[in-house]
């Protein structure tokens, strides 16, 4: 019993301090001190829990979300939309990816073999430049080149940007929100 007391209490103290050191914007969160030189136990204990083996920021940005832009648990019984306006693709000197997971982290498994877009995924833009990535279980008509599966029930949604760029690096760079499709 005292094992099992002490477990939790560890859970409930790494969650406390993974909350202090997150950062969430439009939906998404980040965590900028990962990985650095001088964390204090709690802070590593907190990361590691958080993403495990995670790289410090300054050579990957992590984002996650689970949550669409009105706050509500993504889940495949909706379509969603991630609205990248032209040049707001991540900014990096290395490679950005998308990659949809259950809320454990895990790859889903989907009809298509497909669980994520990066820089060398061919996106087809609008007319301005902009590109909309379409996550939801079925294909979107006319828009099959932009489409992530999505499985049945509730999913997380990981961006990573690699060497990432002066604007992440600032935190200027902002994820655009994920949009339920109308």
């Amino acid at each position: 019993m005292g094992a099992t007391f002490a477990y939790l209490t560890a859970v409930l103290i790494m969650n406390a301090v993974g909350r202090t050191i997150t950062t969430t914007v439009n939906g998404w969160s980040s965590i900028r001190t990962c990985g650095q030189p001088g964390n204090g136990i709690l802070v590593r204990a907190a990361c590691a829990k958080a993403l495990p083996v995670v790289n410090v920021f300054e050579e990957a940005a992590y984002w996650t979300t689970t949550r669409d832009g009105s706050g509500h648990r993504l889940s495949g019984q909706n379509d969603y939309v991630l609205h990248f306006p032209a040049g707001q693709l991540p900014p990096n000197d290395a490679f950005w990816s998308l990659t949809v997971t259950d809320v454990g982290g895990y790859m889903v498994n989907d009809s298509q073999g497909r669980s994520s877009f990066n820089d060398r995924s061919s996106l087809a833009q609008g007319a301005d430049g902009s590109i909309d990535l379409y996550l939801q279980r079925g294909a979107p008509t006319g828009h099959e080149q932009n489409w992530l599966p999505t499985p049945a029930g509730s999913f997380k949604l990981m961006l990573r940007a690699y060497l990432p760029g002066p604007a992440i690096l600032a935190g200027t760079y902002r994820v655009p929100q994920v949009v339920k499709a109308q």
